[in-house]
């Protein structure tokens, strides 16, 4: 079954129906990527009720807000695990800094762009390397860059099967679930931070801003992706 006829299939499933649907399928070839953002908290959740053991990974890029550090600690307790944690390869961070400074990323696109590549795209090949299904907590009203997701894709270049179970949730849905189940969430929500990733790339964004406004907030909108989430 290829993915679209998968993606029709589940089309009416749940989050929680489609999460088990691959867990129990693909076992310990399945994981979800967590940046410790509301969405990829509401997903922890459902994985480790459906199977206590399921795989959850981050990317510590080395440039995280202190909270997100907070929030993955909470996590841990909370559910009694070890988040698995992924980090850029040393010697890239050494040639990076080299080639462009500690802040290059802001001078322009193919620096910011690199600067991704060493610090989350290439720990992500390897936190991908040997799975079947990777997880995200991508929504397609998170930005312009999203609103052609499919429920189920497969991803070339990481050779695997792409899983949004939460793509058509809204932003009151993940709120709801999250408060229901008493989630830890990271605090930097609380002060306008919808989405958060690396401290010198993320800010607040104003009410009635795409919630994607505050990472990279210096580039266009159309260029707002490290590269995790381009097909």
């Amino acid at each position: 079954m290829n993915t679209s006829e998968l993606s029709k299939k589940l089309n009416n499933y749940s989050a929680e129906e489609i999460l088990e649907y691959f867990l129990k399928g693909y076992g310990d070839k399945v994981a979800l990527s967590s940046s410790f953002g509301v969405e990829d908290q509401v997903l922890t959740h459902m994985m480790l009720c459906i199977d206590k053991g399921a795989n959850i990974f981050t990317l510590d890029t080395g440039r995280l807000h202190p909270q997100t550090y907070n929030v993955m600690d909470a996590t841990n307790l909370k559910y009694g695990i070890k988040v698995n944690v992924f980090f850029p390869n040393t010697n890239d961070v050494e040639k990076l800094y080299k080639d462009q400074g500690i802040n290059g990323f802001y001078e322009s696109i193919q620096n910011r762009k690199a600067c991704c590549f060493t610090r989350k795209i290439e720990p992500l090949q390897r936190a991908l390397s040997g799975l079947d299904v990777w997880v995200t907590g991508l929504r397609a009203s998170q930005s312009v860059t999203r609103e052609n997701l499919n429920l189920i894709e497969f991803d070339e270049v990481n050779q695997v099967i792409k899983v949004n179970p939460l793509l058509e949730w809204s932003e009151k849905e993940v709120w709801n679930f999250v408060k229901k189940h008493k989630i830890p969430y990271n605090s930097l929500h609380d002060e306008g931070f919808p989405s958060i990733g690396c401290a010198p790339c993320t800010r607040a964004v104003k009410d009635g801003e795409d919630v994607r406004s505050g990472r990279w907030w210096w580039e266009n909108p159309e260029h707002k992706e490290c590269g995790l989430h381009i097909k």
